[in-house]
């Protein structure tokens, strides 16, 4: 599995062809801040969401510190998926090192 560190991925999403951004966290934490561009598809549901998903597009998965986005992520490599990349530290590091005005929890 590939890993982005937030400036990484801000590179990524200023070019021509961004990747998906799939956000694993909770509904509560995803309206508390949150990737401009990013699907929720809480943790529990990504198997539910998963066949939807095209399985040779670029997937950035997002959590809050980078946990729960790697478990996501190794199950989605698992079920085939050949691009996938997990956000190292989630929305926090993003916060710190790419957007301080996001609002942190």
């Amino acid at each position: 599995m590939r890993r982005f560190h937030p400036r990484d991925l801000a590179a990524r999403l200023a070019s021509a062809d961004p990747p998906l951004l799939l956000d694993v966290r909770e509904p509560w934490e995803f309206e508390r801040c949150r990737i401009a561009g990013s699907r929720l598809v809480p943790m529990r549901r990504v198997p539910e969401v998963a066949p939807q998903l095209d399985p040779e597009a670029e997937v950035v998965v997002i959590c809050h510190h980078g946990i729960r986005s790697r478990q996501v992520a190794l199950y989605l490599e698992r079920l085939g998926f050949a691009n996938v990349i997990n956000l190292e530290g989630g929305v926090e590091a993003w916060a710190r090192e790419v957007d301080p005005a996001m609002p942190r929890y």
